[in-house]
């Protein structure tokens, strides 16, 4: 009994001994206010803290109170991506009239009948067509017609490790959609088998030159070694989650890899700005993507979220007046996805999807250019009810980012 009480003794000894020593250090350091205030409870805080997201994703919230996205869209994501049974019993568990925002389709007495699963001739792919050519108003010189409209938005290798970035490729060779690379240049992982829109940020990445703009010799290199995969190429001007912002690359992220990909050295920190070297205006831009099609004979577009009008006026006065404009326009709305933003970019700057594109598309509908370009359309628009508005509102393709990533196991950390 005396040798117990001994060993009892001792490991309350020690224990006690490291929670001094803890709450000491606690009391010390001038790191952490919380700590300083509530030493060894406040850690207790900071676990609670760290384990939150995961209480609330999968015990404490609703079925329909998460954000960016619900448990129920995940499961309807999960389910489908597997061909699974995706549909869900016992009618809506939302408030319908009293959800704000809420989203009502309207339902035609006399619908189109579609195929079944046991049905002969069902196709579990069966994808839809677009309705406009792609480059075809500027006759470009390999315009086409996107197989169809639901294609993958921009995300880049560096971002998205070489095994997702291959997964998504493999997927949209499948699905013979499209796959933009996002503003980290083409991988060799993008080369196997999915389609392409080269995404030019301000970086330059793929055709970028030693001081860090545009280099039109590295810009063909690229191209050629893609050997046609390349369907078309998208300026980027923003995106919606941060707008005005550029980017850092860490250099402890810069691999030999990325390194290769961007043309950048590795182990060092590569910024991207906030604005193109290559042009300053929207007339010297036009500039630049005439120069882009005449290199490439590719459609030739442009991404941005939508902020002051003042650059669409001018855009489409430019557009109506001469013989340049951009092939396709990608409007990405303020709720779209980005790996890091500020919060204050990502709460409050940019338009959201619907009044973004909306005023965007008006526009250029009263100048009669509206149906002279292809337009694409990002910002949450991966679910049935989502892509119908978007299309309703004149989208002529969607841009879909987190759903297929969702898709592919990653758990929104």
């Amino acid at each position: 009994m005396a040798e117990i009480m001994s060993w009892w003794l001792w490991t309350l000894t020690i224990v006690t001994s490291l929670l001094i020593l803890i709450a000491l250090r606690d009391v010390t350091q001038k790191k952490h206010t919380i700590l300083r205030n509530f030493p060894l409870i406040g850690r207790l805080r900071y676990w609670l803290e760290t384990i939150g997201p995961e209480l609330r994703q999968y015990i404490v919230s609703s079925n329909n109170e998460e954000r960016p996205f619900s448990r129920d869209q995940r499961r309807w994501v999960y389910a489908s991506s597997k061909l699974q049974n995706n549909y869900f019993g016992f009618g809506t568990d939302k408030d319908i009239e009293l959800t704000p925002n809420h989203l009502v389709i309207k339902h035609s007495a006399f619908p189109i009948s579609s195929l079944h699963k046991s049905e002969p001739g069902y196709d579990p792919k069966h994808s839809i067509p677009a309705a406009k050519i792609l480059g075809r108003h500027r006759n470009r010189k390999h315009q086409f017609r996107p197989a169809s409209i639901v294609n993958l938005s921009a995300m880049s290798y560096g971002s998205l490790s070489a095994t997702a970035v291959e997964s998504i490729n493999r997927g949209c060779a499948a699905a013979d959609c499209l796959h933009n690379t996002g503003e980290g240049g083409i991988s060799p992982f993008h080369k196997k088998g999915g389609k392409l829109i080269w995404q030019l940020g301000t970086g330059y990445f793929g055709a970028r030159g030693a001081d860090g703009g545009f280099c039109e010799d590295k810009f063909k290199a690229t191209i050629e070694q893609a050997e046609g995969m390349v369907k078309a190429i998208e300026i980027k001007f923003s995106q919606g989650a941060k707008p005005g912002l550029g980017g850092m690359l860490p250099g402890a992220k810069v691999t030999p890899e990325i390194a290769a990909v961007r043309g950048i050295p590795v182990g060092k920190d590569c910024a991207s700005p906030a604005f193109h070297s290559a042009f300053s205006n929207a007339d010297e831009m036009l500039d630049f993507v005439e120069r882009l099609a005449d290199i490439s004979g590719l459609p030739i577009g442009i991404k941005s979220a939508v902020g002051e009008m003042s650059f669409w006026d001018e855009l489409i006065s430019l557009m109506s007046s001469g013989s340049r404009g951009v092939d396709f326009i990608a409007i990405d709305g303020a709720e779209g996805g980005t790996g890091a933003a500020p919060l204050t970019f990502s709460d409050h700057v940019a338009l959201p999807f619907k009044l973004g594109f909306t005023r965007v598309y008006k526009r250029f509908e009263e100048a009669n250019l509206a149906d002279k370009i292809f337009f694409m359309g990002s910002g949450k628009l991966g679910f049935p009810e989502t892509g119908l508005l978007a299309l309703s509102l004149g989208c002529d393709a969607l841009s879909i980012a987190r759903e297929p990533m969702l898709a592919i196991g990653c758990i929104q950390a």
